[in-house]
């Protein structure tokens, strides 16, 4: 940075530098202080470009209700009440749509974004959906990075926003090629998986957590027992675990994570740094690494989901609530049907929420169709037969 600082100064005085060996015995070139020297690097154009374009996103956060809270139907002698929060009604259709706000939100109040910037994103899909939404917004060109097997549907939803996708065959290549093409066109790495846990204000100011428990008020267990969330960049259990706490409520905080995925292992383990090297088959969760917004320490239990149970429990949440979900709210199902079962098991009442991350017509192609399900070998009648059995009375199986 010293050698960056010296060739850019400027202003009033004169600056003196000197040549000092550096680790590898190449001379570094560093600034000596010089008394009244003066350095000017503010831009009024462009703050004034910023602040219309927080403008702009607030905007879209004040025409955008917040999303709605179903119940799904349990027997009512269980007295255990299961509500979906639905994240699909976005304007974009997913969770994501959150997590993109919050950072370009956080990304233009540092500084990093500026008129004409290009802004790069390592996605799977639905949060690069929303940041190419975001971007339109402030007409600003859009990159994702993304593995080669995303679904059709959601390239297409990126490109309708003015996005364009670039491709890699592996999904842990995807962190170095977004940060390369940010580098070669002097734009801005948005970096979902380091940024998403303190891009969100978790005290409050109309986050996930706090609009769940305001939207519990007049049930009859206004204080949920448990929150049920996947991992994908982790900053939505950061939110809310750190938020539970904050507020001083005894919510439990349970994170699902699909077959491969780093995160339960490397939280099995207390290895921050745990890595599989392997892409999920469910998209928007899990990871083949953790990642560095995944805070650990807010997690109360962990749960790892075969991908058959997750596309089991997503077809499941269609016959039950009328409602196309993807295969990242199937994983959220699971496990939430999971912990009721062990709630009514211990004979204990109260609420569980999750979400429903996204809508099912973005894999028509994929989780929807037979003939992709089969050629996955994956068998999904036994879920259905345990699910089915389990709401009609019996008790829980499965992992």
């Amino acid at each position: 940075m010293a050698g960056v600082n010296a060739a850019n100064v400027g202003g009033h005085g004169t600056s003196r530098s000197r040549a000092t060996p550096g680790p590898s015995g190449a001379p570094l070139r560093i600034l000596d202080a010089v008394p009244g020297q003066e350095l000017d690097r503010s831009r009024p154009d462009d703050r004034r470009w910023c602040a219309e374009a927080i403008r702009r996103v607030e905007a879209d956060a004040n025409r955008s209700a917040d999303t709605h809270l179903h119940i799904f139907p349990l027997p009512g002698d269980w007295h255990i009440e299961l509500y979906l929060k639905d994240e699909s009604t976005h304007p974009t259709g997913s969770l994501k749509h959150r997590l993109a706000r919050s950072l370009f939100l956080y990304a233009l109040a540092s500084g990093w974004v500026h008129e004409n910037t290009t802004v790069v994103e390592a996605s799977s899909g639905s949060t690069a959906v929303s940041e190419a939404y975001f971007a339109k917004l402030l007409g600003l060109p859009f990159v994702a990075v993304m593995p080669r097997s995303t679904s059709r549907e959601k390239v297409e939803l990126i490109e309708r926003q003015g996005g364009r996708c670039h491709f890699v065959e592996r999904g842990p290549d995807v962190y170095d090629a977004a940060q390369r093409l940010a580098e070669g066109c002097d734009g801005h790495y948005m970096d979902q998986f380091t940024y998403a846990e303190r891009a969100t204000d978790w005290r409050g100011n109309n986050n996930i957590a706090e609009s769940i428990f305001d939207q519990l008020g007049h049930e009859p267990h206004p204080v949920p027992s448990w929150i049920v969330v996947g991992a994908g960049t982790g900053g939505t259990s950061a939110t809310i675990g750190r938020y539970v706490r904050y507020r001083r409520h005894p919510t439990r905080l349970a994170v699902v994570d699909p077959e491969g995925s780093a995160f339960f292992p490397g939280w099995q383990a207390g290895a921050v740094d745990y890595t599989t090297g392997l892409a999920s088959r469910i998209e928007g969760i899990g990871r083949p690494r953790v990642e560095a917004s995944f805070v650990p320490t807010v997690v109360d239990r962990m749960i790892q989901v075969p991908d058959a149970a997750s596309i089991a429990a997503m077809r499941l949440a269609r016959q039950a609530t009328g409602r196309w979900v993807g295969g990242s709210t199937g994983t959220n199902l699971w496990g939430a049907l999971q912990i009721v079962a062990q709630m009514r098991a211990a004979g204990e009442q109260g609420s569980v929420v999750t979400l429903i991350c996204d809508g099912g017509e973005r894999y028509g192609r994929t989780y929807e169709d037979d003939a992709w399900v089969a050629v996955e070998g994956l068998e999904l009648a036994p879920h259905l037969e345990a699910i089915g059995a389990f709401l009609a009375g019996s008790g829980w199986y499965g992992p």
